[in-house]
């Protein structure tokens, strides 16, 4: 018999924000003769968020399906792009997490069989009792007539390992200048402030190097997002004017690589390099999985799927007002993780009668390699009403949070990977 747990603070977070109250899942319900198994799809923040919660909580067999050998951070990566850190700044191995009992499967999950409970991969069918997907993002191609052709000489970059062809980008424009474009798509989309970051990063180089050229930064917003960083950020780009034009309003519509030129809302821009910041959505699993459109379809606080309450889905594939962030995925992960373990335990989640925390985030966005601008955000959901965000920002660029985002950079990857 399962008993009502009292709703305390760890409880209601877990619980589904219209006040309808998530129904156990017991351990009789999967069977005595075997420990049940959490399937986690998604070695990144967010999955490795939710994989170290689950293996010291003890009661479950847990699967991290995950296609690269080893780990990279977006997060920290405008370092590597300007050329200020290597790329094994970036890099991590699996081996710490694959020693505390992970197994980990280096494929790729072609389908999701919810009538089954399986995870399909190119060789194996693998059955869950919950399953954790944290996926990342897509890009929509199609938004930019002429980009699917243009792919290769246009790397996006905000997905692991896309890092390097930006780079070297970056590297061929410092040497030989030019007019070098950067874009921002309306959000939603992952870190909001990486594209002005990396254009500040990049005109610090040119200052240093006296790199002829200039940075175009294409927005398409009236203003940088999210807007609580708007002044922050125009204001940083002062120290820049000799090397960055900040366009406003000027969304892509084309792009045309022999005569390396973009036509935009705001006019044709012509170019010698690029990194197109395209408008994102979650991967097509979740399309294939019934679990949502551009966004996967979830409840908050608890991260459950709409369509399925044994899927949870975090990190930037999920559909919420929450920023997609790496600190915001490997929070939910771990707070996933947690009622993964308390409906093991057979304890039922009482529904939220007052407003309860969300997972919180910490974004830092460099504008120089010493100074970082801090953004903390906090937010909370009350019943049958919409998350409420809360934005605490620096008021200008310091040293203090730029050595504040190498400590937070460094503490982060042992807590996932140390």
């Amino acid at each position: 018999m399962h008993r009502t747990v009292t709703p305390t603070r760890r409880h209601v977070l877990q619980a589904a924000a219209a006040g309808v109250a998530v129904l156990a899942t017991g351990c009789a319900s999967i069977g005595a003769a075997a420990r049940p198994r959490v399937v986690v799809v998604g070695g990144g923040w967010g999955g490795l968020g939710a994989v170290r919660s689950l293996i010291e909580g003890g009661k479950a067999d847990v699967t991290l399906i995950e296609p690269n050998e080893g780990f990279m951070s977006c997060p920290m990566s405008a370092l590597y792009i300007a050329g200020l850190k290597p790329v094994s700044y970036l890099q991590r191995s699996y081996q710490n997490v694959d020693q505390k009992g992970v197994k980990r499967v280096r494929e790729r999950v072609l389908e999701i069989d919810r009538a089954k409970s399986q995870v399909v991969t190119a060789t194996q069918r693998l059955t869950y009792d919950f399953l954790v997907l944290s996926l990342g993002v897509d890009y929509m191609e199609e938004g930019i007539q002429g980009y699917a052709e243009a792919r290769a000489q246009l790397p996006v970059g905000f997905r692991a390992f896309e890092q390097m062809a930006v780079r070297q980008q970056v590297d061929e424009f410092l040497v030989k200048g030019g007019q070098f474009v950067i874009s921002a798509p309306r959000p939603p989309y992952r870190c909001p402030p990486a594209p002005y970051e990396r254009a500040f990063l990049i005109a610090e180089q040119m200052q240093k190097r006296a790199t002829k050229g200039k940075i175009i930064i294409l927005d398409a917003n009236a203003a940088p997002t999210p807007a609580s960083t708007t002044k922050v950020i125009l204001n940083a780009m002062q120290q820049y004017s000799g090397q960055i034009e900040y366009v406003p309003s000027s969304e892509i519509k084309s792009v045309d690589m022999g005569k390396r030129s973009l036509q935009t809302s705001a006019g044709e821009v012509g170019f010698q390099h690029a990194n197109l910041v395209l408008p994102m959505r979650a991967p097509g699993l979740i399309r294939q999985a019934g679990l949502g459109e551009r966004w996967a379809a979830i409840k908050l606080p608890s991260f459950q799927s709409v369509a399925d309450d044994r899927i949870y889905v975090i990190g930037d594939a999920q559909g919420s007002p929450l920023p997609k962030s790496g600190h915001v995925a490997f929070n939910a992960g771990k707070q996933v993780a947690e009622e993964i373990l308390e409906r093991l335990a057979g304890k039922t989640m009482a529904a939220p009668t007052a407003a309860v925390d969300l997972p919180t985030g910490i974004c830092w966005a460099k504008v120089t390699e010493k100074e970082a601008i801090n953004i903390n955000v906090t937010s909370s959901i009350a019943p049958g009403e919409a998350a409420k965000l809360k934005f605490t920002v620096d008021e200008v660029p310091n040293a203090r949070s730029g050595a504040g985002a190498a400590s937070w950079a460094d503490g982060m990857w042992k807590a996932m990977l140390g």
